[in-house]
């Protein structure tokens, strides 16, 4: 059986560092204080008595003010300076049960944080490895059934062929890939895929996935967004966390005429500090997650900017609120696009 941590916060109740221990009694500087004042006391009772009385006819009103100045006075200041320590020595404990209460409070956010983690990754991770294997089957039957498409056309007959005609279309030969000849993927499929399925059992998020990885473009753009949101959820950086401020289409389509810098900078609309810090230490740190994240944001630039030319304003707006989308939000400003 495992031995349960103690929590820190617990530890420092239990420590009573959340107490108001140490400051009540006497410390110190009053003890020294209470010595001074008897000291000075007994010295002006012994000059009263020893020199006093032959003195005190001629004492006025304005003699009697200035003795009772002088007896009193340095009391005073001796009494000042011990409660000027008392609260000095108050204040370094109440600063100190303050960075205790902080550090406990940061050790649990910490810990918390780590478990949630690790409770959530293994699920994010056996949801993309089942979109890896749909999309290598996707591909495998796609190649089958082009090769089978090559064997049907190689045991028919051959026609003979026009001598104009076959040097006027030197490119229809045989063996023409799949992808190449197929119809273009539909734009909501082509939104859905770049959103991935939400679970295991999403039917329809696989489906249109399938569909849109049949087109080779979109094909390396759903590939890379796999792979840098792999990457980012490494760090503990997730797409469905994030609240990114929507930029207006007339935005998007900008970026997709080549704009760049200030004039698309609404599209950096990712302000989660946290994740941007992580990600621009990975960039600086991590080779490979530099080269993906380049990667990802070249395709996704090719692949939008031909997305653009036919999808309306809705479209965009429904793009630009996928996982991919946000993806490149937070990479794009990372990398500066938007500066």
């Amino acid at each position: 059986m495992a031995e349960k941590k103690p929590d820190p916060a617990t530890n420092a109740i239990n420590l009573g560092l959340y107490g108001r221990r140490g400051e009540t009694g006497i410390s110190a500087a009053e003890i020294i204080a209470i010595v001074l004042t008897v000291l000075w006391c007994g010295g002006v009772g012994a000059f009263l008595l020893l020199g006093g009385a032959s003195g005190a006819a001629g004492v006025d009103s304005f003699g009697f003010v200035m003795r009772l100045l002088a007896i009193f006075l340095p009391v005073a200041v001796i009494w000042v300076g011990a409660l000027a320590v008392r609260s000095a020595r108050v204040m370094h404990a109440e600063a100190s049960r303050l960075q205790a209460a902080i550090d406990a409070l940061r050790q649990t956010y910490v810990a918390q944080a780590q478990a949630g983690a690790m409770a959530v990754q293994p699920s994010l991770t056996a949801k993309l490895d089942q979109i890896a294997t749909t999309q290598k089957n996707t591909q495998s039957a796609i190649a089958t059934f082009s090769s089978h498409r090559q064997r049907a056309a190689a045991m028919r007959p051959a026609a003979p062929i026009p001598p104009a005609a076959s040097e006027a279309e030197p490119t229809l030969a045989l063996g023409t890939p799949a992808e190449e000849i197929g119809p273009p993927v539909s734009v909501q499929d082509f939104i859905r895929a770049l959103n991935f399925p939400e679970t295991a059992e999403d039917k329809e998020g696989f489906s249109a996935l399938r569909r849109a990885l049949k087109d080779r473009q979109t094909a390396k753009l759903v590939q890379a967004a796999q792979d840098i949101l792999t990457l980012l959820s490494q760090d503990g950086i997730y797409m469905d966390d994030l609240r990114p401020d929507r930029a207006r289409p007339e935005i998007w389509r900008k970026f997709a005429g080549g704009a760049r810098g200030r004039a698309v900078a609404a599209l950096g609309g990712v302000r989660d500090r946290s994740s941007l810090a992580l990600a621009a230490g990975r960039m600086r740190q991590d080779a490979i997650f530099r080269d993906a994240a380049h990667h990802f944001l070249r395709e996704f630039d090719k692949t939008f900017a031909r997305f653009e030319q036919t999808a309306s304003d809705l479209d965009i707006v429904a793009l630009s609120d996928t996982r991919s989308a946000r993806a490149f939000m937070l990479l794009g400003r990372v990398t500066g696009t938007f500066d």
